[in-house]
């Protein structure tokens, strides 16, 4: 048994990256592998966004990600420093820079590169999706 960690960089639905990632994801798990960890860094932090409202024929990935982590409790860790630049951020994120809204809630999470070199520690492969 494997134990892997992906490293997501790619927009939903200006990429191919996350669906690709998420499509993997699945596939280790169904062959019972592992999924140490799910990172999203440079523009695949957008796949944390609440606020995605994508049409009814297409896939959520928002609500992809957060139904498998829902139902195989995979971490799902969002650069905060990639986050802020982009307009991401959290509750307390939002009080912190003044801002009215926040759009990232969990299951996903906000926390530096430090998780990134700690998943690849605890991963057999970290595979990127860029």
């Amino acid at each position: 048994m494997m134990q892997y960690g992906l490293l997501v960089m790619g927009a939903p639905y200006s990429s191919p990256a996350p669906h690709s990632a998420l499509r993997f994801a699945h596939a280790v798990l169904a062959r019972g592998h592992q999924l140490a960890g799910v990172f999203f860094y440079h523009d695949g932090v957008h796949n944390a966004s609440s606020l995605m409202a994508p049409p009814q024929d297409e896939l959520n990935m928002h609500d992809a990600w957060a139904e498998l982590h829902q139902q195989h409790a995979v971490p799902l860790d969002v650069c905060i420093a990639a986050a802020l630049r982009r307009g991401l951020m959290n509750e307390s994120e939002a009080q912190r820079h003044g801002k009215q809204a926040y759009n990232l809630s969990p299951p996903f999470e906000l926390t530096g590169l430090g998780q990134l070199l700690e998943l690849q520690q605890r991963a057999d492969r970290l595979i990127t999706f860029a």
